[in-house]
């Protein structure tokens, strides 16, 4: 059955049927006008402020003579900030494609994100102007770019201040719009674009930390169900208690972007940005607001346990600390349940080509099933499935495979991947493991991740869980190395407190402590693995690689040892 509808004008249609990310925002600016949406230090922001800003940038953009087309891309070079926010919903409401991309990239990187996305409008923060310039030296070809003033280069000299028009791109040069122009625009009469549903509207290029990275696209619909389905599962509630949430985690990034900042603005709560992670502030931060929400990586966890342990703030506002990305060790947890006895300790997992988080780990896993991920989302099927495409029964190991309305759309420019990603009828993610009897979720590992010894295959995953625990270990990654004998060989890559850094000791006084400090892990280790996974060595960093997201690259490890 369908209606008839021809009579109806189309965009009239469309208005009233669509679910889209920028009429998200005005349903939360039309319920809550005044109340605080975003706090960025000591600028406070209404919705109705967000909403007009939001509109002012959608017109702006629309306005310009070589603007982009519906569809198309406009590239986002922004640290966190409010501006973020408006220039984000801004172009979402314009019908184009917003591409975030990740400033700490490197120029040819970004160059080649933005050839391959074909984006060629940036919006950027002007003390990344320089960044964005060597992009346009390597390659990237560039229109337009739109310049937020943060205030960064006001002390500067003149001459010393980044210059947008000095930079010149292949295809010589491009012309500069300054962002509070857009933000000036009149908002006057409905703008009235037909939008669907099932339009694209991001576009989040995955870490990549093997090889070039993919576009991931995600539709209005499916960032919107998947954000109110996050805002379900963090206990957001409609305009009742929606809560206040702390977003360090880079908006350019989808934790930070649609499993935080979104569901509390679509809910009504209110957002409390900061600008990279300090535990000091965060904490501050978390007592003056009364933050009933944070997300940390474990690592961030670690800092804001001895910082509270330094100097106690009041901390009872926090209902929900989550955790992702990583291992979490034990006595981080321990640490966080003694400064938030009464706070949910969830870990949330997932990826950027499913809208995540795809799992919660709820607060009855915590001890008898802590290393699992924990339920599926209710608004995703997730199954495991063989190497034939068979669904496997709970205990039977195989990759991780995805159904539902916020699975992406595709990979932009990439048929081959998106072949081998949508077999079966199932988006299939490159994670391995399995489900039990209760539909909890078991993540084994990666599957380049896999380490292959002795003809078996060991999950560095499960490694990682015990020698995190270890004495003197800080962080760590697992590793498959070359060995003559096993194939690859057990290895852990770790950042001990115990073992000083090459400057600050001799050659001779760090290998003796090193190797006191290694038999310590690798006899910790066999205590608590088989002696298949236990670690065949130990190999001490000062530092280990990681994302801006802080994901390990472990391939640098590999390349390493």
């Amino acid at each position: 059955m369908r209606p008839e509808t021809a009579a109806i004008d189309p965009i009239d249609l469309n208005l009233a049927r669509r679910n889209t990310v920028g009429d998200a925002l005005t349903r939360s600016a039309e319920k809550h006008p005044n109340k605080i949406a975003v706090v960025d230090g000591d600028r406070r922001f209404t919705y109705a402020q967000l909403e007009h800003d939001a509109e002012a940038v959608a017109r702006g953009l629309i306005d310009q003579p070589d603007a982009p087309a519906q569809g198309e891309p406009i590239a986002v070079i922004v640290a966190n900030a409010y501006e973020f926010l408006p220039v984000y919903f801004g172009i979402a409401k314009s019908g184009r494609v917003v591409l975030p991309i990740n400033y700490a990239l490197t120029p040819d990187d970004i160059a080649w994100i933005l050839n391959d996305a074909e984006a060629r409008t940036v919006v950027v923060d002007d003390a990344m102007l320089p960044l964005l310039d060597a992009a346009i030296a390597a390659g990237a070809k560039v229109s337009t770019v739109v310049v937020r003033d943060t205030g960064a280069t006001a002390s500067a000299g003149e001459d010393e201040k980044p210059s947008a028009a000095s930079a010149r791109g292949s295809d010589g040069g491009y012309r500069t719009l300054v962002l509070t122009d857009l933000l000036a625009t009149p908002v006057e009469a409905e703008l009235r674009l037909i939008i669907s549903s099932d339009d694209v509207v991001q576009c989040l290029y995955t870490s990549g930390t093997t090889a070039r990275p993919k576009g991931a696209l995600a539709t209005h619909s499916a960032i919107v169900t998947g954000v109110m389905s996050n805002a379900i599962l963090i206990g957001a509630g409609w305009g009742e208690n929606p809560g206040t949430m702390l977003v360090c985690l880079p908006l350019f990034h989808v934790t930070g972007l649609n499993t935080l900042a979104k569901p509390v603005l679509f809910m009504g709560g209110t957002l409390v940005v900061q600008h990279g992670f300090d535990p000091v502030r965060v904490l501050d931060a978390m007592e003056q607001e009364k933050v009933t929400v944070f997300t940390g990586l474990p690592m961030m966890w670690a800092a804001l346990v001895a910082e509270q342990q330094r100097s106690a703030r009041d901390l009872s506002s926090i209902e929900t600390a989550m955790y992702a990305m990583a291992q979490m060790p034990e006595r981080v947890l321990a640490g966080m349940d003694e400064m938030m006895p009464n706070a949910r300790k969830v870990l949330g997992s997932g990826q950027t080509e499913v809208v995540p988080a795809t799992t919660f780990q709820r607060a009855e896993h915590r001890h008898g099933k802590n290393a699992s991920w924990g339920v599926p989302s209710p608004t995703v099927r997730t199954r495991i499935m063989d190497l034939d495409g068979n669904l496997l029964p709970p205990g039977e190991i195989g990759e991780i495979v995805y159904r539902g309305p916020h699975v992406t759309a595709g990979y932009w420019n990439r048929p081959d991947a998106n072949t081998d990603a949508f077999r079966h009828g199932w988006f299939h993610s490159g994670d391995i493991g399995y489900m039990d009897d209760e539909g909890v979720v078991w993540f084994t590992d990666r599957t380049k991740d896999i380490i292959k010894t002795g003809g078996e295959n060991v999950s560095s995953m499960k490694v990682e869980r015990i020698v995190a625990d270890a004495p003197g270990v800080v962080e760590c990654s697992v590793i498959g190395t070359q060995h003559a004998h096993w194939g690859e060989a057990v290895t852990a890559v770790v950042l001990s407190d115990k073992v000083p850094s090459a400057d600050e000791s001799t050659p001779e006084e760090r290998q003796a402590i090193a190797a006191e400090v290694e038999a310590g892990i690798l006899a910790f280790a066999r205590e608590r693995l088989s002696r298949l996974e236990a670690p065949k060595r130990v190999e001490f960093v000062d530092a280990l690689p990681k994302t801006s997201t802080g994901k390990i690259r472990k391939n640098i490890l590999r390349d390493q040892f």
